[in-house]
């Protein structure tokens, strides 16, 4: 991203910029040389909300999370850096730091939830390779809130697998403070809760005798979804709460605390700082005074099909690939499990029933995680700006990977073990063998692409969408050019 945001002039976007309110030293110029690429965009919103806190009205549209996270390491763990360069730029450093660690720690969480939920480790690995090339992977490395997520709400659905409720339900509360649609991660919760219930009732006599057993056992698993479920959506209320208060309380004067030259930009843009003059914004007023829909309505014009425009048609094209490749795994995963989709997998399995598939990406398991991507990607492309749906899905769903990865595994003979020639058995040669007789590590993405000539159609389209959009994300992004 430094050699492309050297050699690429920077395009003149309207985008939020504020002033820098002090002179940069020389370390600083380094470090904005080096890593300016990273802060554009949206970056620019949360860098200045770890730096000054929530001033504009818009910045409430960023959930605190992640600035904060950024505000402890800048303050904390690059605290002996502070003589060398100004808070914006140990802020920038602490940013990169972190999301090469959170891009790394998602990754290692993808591939573990894999094992867990498909039980084949190698289309686990392959997925998780693929998250590692993710067409979304200029988000994860800039100053933005995706690497974050990814790593929280792929942990918390590995730990729900493996049992472990109360762990999952912190990370997803977690989670649901970096970004909003961690609200949907309650899904996931109660469609654990509501299979858990079906299969006692399938299993369990109906005996009147066991009633009262029955409704005890409804009694617990109802209360636990609804604390769940309420702690995965409490740090986003608490944050419209703090808006609330800040925006719409007693005016403090806190425009008086604002440097003059953000003060500045706000009559030059037309921002609402907090309690500026003692006016109160229009959602004050509502019955439920919720900041975060009321800017995506006004600021971003977020909405019902408000972006099926003539003129978003190229939008729309960019969104294309991911939104084809979802919805063909929501096909495929349908069209194998016709009765299990129907029966939204709460009909207890039988042993004896023969053609199912036991595991890989078609597997029972993997239901939840179709549903979810599908819901994920009819509220984007119905709702938001929708070329933001490959980072919007590359950061909150499995399916982005664990799709392309059976479909790798599944018709791509160099990945097919050394003997056979087809597929069934899942394995495919990811090493070579020494004299030992032990596996020697071999990256098979890389194998592929080494081998580009020779891999299927099929191959080259998936490797060609994830390589091309990392590689055009960091040209664009990071010359304020649009992307997704």
């Amino acid at each position: 991203q430094a050699l492309f945001n050297l050699l690429i002039p920077d395009h003149a976007a309207d985008a939020f910029s504020p002033p820098r309110l002090s002179e940069p030293g020389p370390w600083d110029v380094l470090v904005e040389w080096l890593l300016a690429g990273l802060s554009h965009w949206d970056a620019e919103h949360f860098l200045f909300i770890a730096e000054h806190g929530y001033l504009y009205e818009h910045n409430c549209a960023f959930l605190p999370l992640y600035p904060l996270s950024l505000w402890a390491v800048a303050r904390g763990a690059l605290w002996p850096l502070q003589w060398l360069l100004q808070l914006r730029s140990r802020l920038l450093l602490a940013a990169v730091l972190l999301n090469s660690l959170f891009s790394i720690l998602a990754a290692a969480a993808l591939y573990e939830l894999g094992c867990v939920v498909l039980r084949r480790r190698r289309v686990a690995f392959l997925a998780a390779l693929l998250f590692s090339l993710s067409p979304a992977n200029v988000f994860m490395a800039a100053a933005y809130s995706e690497s974050m997520f990814a790593f929280l709400a792929f942990s918390a659905m590995w730990q729900l697998e493996k049992g472990q409720s109360w762990l999952s339900g912190l990370l997803f509360s977690l989670a649901s403070g970096a970004r909003a649609n961690g609200l949907i991660n309650a899904g996931f919760f109660l469609y654990s809760r509501g299979k858990c219930f079906a299969l006692q009732l399938q299993v369990a006599s109906g005996s009147v005798r066991k009633l009262p057993l029955l409704w005890k056992r409804v009694l617990s698993l109802a209360s636990s979804a609804v604390l769940m479920c309420a702690g995965i959506f409490l740090p986003f209320v608490l944050f419209q709460y703090y808006a609330y208060r800040r925006f719409c309380g007693p005016g403090p004067g806190l425009d008086q605390t604002i440097p003059e030259p953000l003060l500045q930009l706000a009559r030059d843009k037309g921002y609402h700082p907090a309690a500026m003059d003692g006016v109160k914004p229009p959602w004050c007023s509502q019955g439920v005074p919720v900041v975060y829909s009321y800017i995506q309505d006004i600021y971003w014009n977020v909405g019902f099909l408000r972006y099926f425009e003539l003129k978003q048609i190229p939008n729309f094209l960019l969104a294309l690939p991911v939104t084809l490749l979802t919805s063909w795994a929501a096909w495929t995963y349908i069209s194998t499990n016709p009765r299990h989709c129907l029966t939204l997998g709460l009909e207890r399995a039988k042993t004896e029933e023969e053609g199912k598939p036991k595991d890989g990406f078609c597997c029972p398991a993997a239901f939840v995680y179709v549903v979810h991507a599908t819901a994920l990607l009819a509220f984007g492309f119905s709702c938001m700006h929708v070329q933001v749906l490959t980072r919007f899905l590359g950061s909150s769903s499995p399916i982005l990977y664990w799709f392309p990865a059976h479909l790798l595994q599944e018709h791509e003979p160099l990945l097919w073990s050394a003997r056979t020639d087809y597929p069934p058995s899942g394995k495919p040669v990811l090493g070579k063998s020494d004299s030992c007789g032990k596996e020697t590590p071999e990256n098979p993405i890389v194998r592929l692409l080494l081998n580009w000539r020779l891999i299927t159609p099929l191959s080259k389209s998936i490797l060609g969408f994830f390589v091309c959009y990392w590689l055009l994300g960091l040209i664009l992004h990071c010359n304020f050019l649009p992307w997704t």
